[in-house]
């Protein structure tokens, strides 16, 4: 899949979560709930990418398995990944890279504020 399907899937993936908000910012797109930031997504000189949280030991595996998952971007890179758009990303990875994200995000906020139960949302088990 190409950057721009990339971050359009990605994009739409947000548009359901709860208490997600979006914030635009010259040359970035910041994804948000309660205030702080699950996704973000910019052009890199010709590639567009999105930038996730993701546990820092899943991020090391995520990199090793995933030609098209780097560091992330202008973030913490034990805590951030970055997804290119390439032949190794498909559309349901990119979906659970999302959810993972916001899970994370949600689980650092205070019990009163977070939107979701951080341990069951999104899982269908």
């Amino acid at each position: 899949m190409d950057g721009e399907k990339l971050q359009k899937i990605a994009g739409d993936c947000t548009g359901g979560l709860p208490g997600a908000d979006l914030e635009h910012r010259p040359d970035w797109e910041l994804h948000k709930v309660r205030g702080k930031v699950f996704m973000l997504m910019t052009d890199l000189p010709g590639r567009p990418v999105v930038v996730l949280k993701a546990d820092p030991d899943n991020a090391v595996a995520l990199r090793e398995q995933y030609a098209d998952i780097t560091p992330g971007y202008h973030m913490n890179k034990r805590h951030w990944i970055t997804v290119e758009g390439g032949g190794t990303v498909d559309e349901k990875l990119v979906k659970e890279l999302v959810l993972d994200s916001y899970r994370l995000v949600v689980g650092g906020l205070p019990k009163s504020q977070q939107p979701v139960d951080p341990r069951t949302y999104g899982h269908h088990d």
